[in-house]
């Protein structure tokens, strides 16, 4: 069939000026002793790929619009094997000579041992840059303006701080006993470090390199979750099975919400008017209305563990630590859509759109 070009213009211009439809959003789960990172369609649970040769993974963040992730492993590797370490296929051999050249000092304790973070590109998985740590990684987290990454030392007492620009290491801050979990607000200079061993949350300026001030929160706080828009703070009181809400900007406690038993991660959702948390101890999910304060639980088992929530979606990925498995759930319910496999061990979970 013949076209008139006035139709055929209209069609073309319609083509051309249509918004590109948004890709889904994809959910990277460290599989933490199977040395692996899978990425996974968040809808669906669809298998996109597993990302191979990253020992002991358990943090895991990135931020979105930012390039890279950063995945931190929970083992240690002798001093003299690192320099033996094989290099990554995509960086270049003269990148890989110049990142193992002779250092000034290493930062962080005289006696900590070596660690890696892994460099990944956001948006294939590959691995593009490895970064020697002082100790053992427990969790990670990336500024929302992509400048700074953190990694928590729970053995050294501090945090690593790596500047994103040059992939360099430019401080060791002390917080206090076992830092666990770090989380950014608005400013991309601060981070706020959860310290489980005393009971204690350390605001760190990356810039300086110092701790500005730290709060009181709970005896044994682990996982955080920031509302910046509200200028709260929420922290895990792990063994308490209590979540603190805080003012961010004082430290001042507003509330505590009651969950039970041993508590775990946490996520706010996506208007953030709701908070979830994962009762590892009791087998439960729980959901906080944070304008009532109301708490709901459904059962969720065996151990309900890490949980993070999919942007733009009515989606909730919780993992379980007892199990290889990753549950998508409904965020209004509750209730278990769809379960994902997994090797060894869904820790710190980050969803990119």
């Amino acid at each position: 069939m013949n076209m008139s070009p006035r139709i055929a213009y209209t069609l073309a211009t319609l083509f051309v000026s249509a918004p590109a439809l948004a890709a889904p959003p994809t959910v990277f789960i460290p599989e933490g002793s199977a040395n692996s990172v899978l990425m996974v369609q968040a809808e669906t649970g669809k298998v996109l790929r597993r990302i191979n040769d990253v020992e002991a993974v358990h943090g895991l963040a990135g931020a979105p619009g930012v390039p890279y992730l950063v995945a931190g492993s929970y083992s240690e590797i002798p001093r003299e094997d690192v320099a033996a370490l094989e290099k990554p296929s995509t960086v270049s051999a003269d990148d890989h000579a110049a990142h193992h050249a002779p250092k000034a000092a290493p930062m962080g304790p005289p006696d900590a041992g070596i660690s890696l973070l892994s460099i990944l590109d956001a948006k294939s998985g590959d691995i593009l840059r490895r970064i020697e740590v002082p100790g053992a990684v427990h969790h990670t987290a990336v500024s929302p303006d992509g400048r700074f990454a953190v990694a928590t030392h729970p053995a050294g007492d501090g945090i690593s701080v790596i500047d994103l620009a040059t992939f360099g290491m430019t401080a060791f801050v002390p917080t206090g006993s076992m830092p666990n979990y770090a989380a950014f607000g608005t400013d991309p200079n601060l981070v706020y470090v959860s310290n489980t061993g005393n009971g204690t949350i350390s605001e760190v300026d990356l810039s300086r390199g110092i701790v500005r001030r730290n709060f009181i929160a709970g005896d044994t706080p682990e996982h955080t979750a920031v509302s910046p828009e509200t200028d709260r703070l929420f922290v895990a009181d792990a063994d308490a099975g209590q979540v603190l809400e805080l003012f961010l900007s004082t430290g001042e406690k507003l509330r505590t919400f009651e969950i039970g038993g041993e508590i775990h991660g946490l996520g706010l959702s996506n208007d953030g008017a709701t908070l979830f948390v994962a009762g590892r101890g009791e087998d439960k999910l729980a959901s906080v209305a944070l304008a009532t304060g109301e708490v709901r639980t459904a059962t969720l088992a065996p151990e309900p563990y890490h949980l993070t929530v999919i942007p733009g979606s009515d989606i909730l990925y919780v993992s379980s630590r007892a199990e290889p498995v990753v549950w998508l759930i409904d965020t209004s319910s509750l209730q278990t859509r769809e379960t994902v496999s997994v090797e060894g061990e869904g820790h710190q979970m980050v969803a990119l759109p």
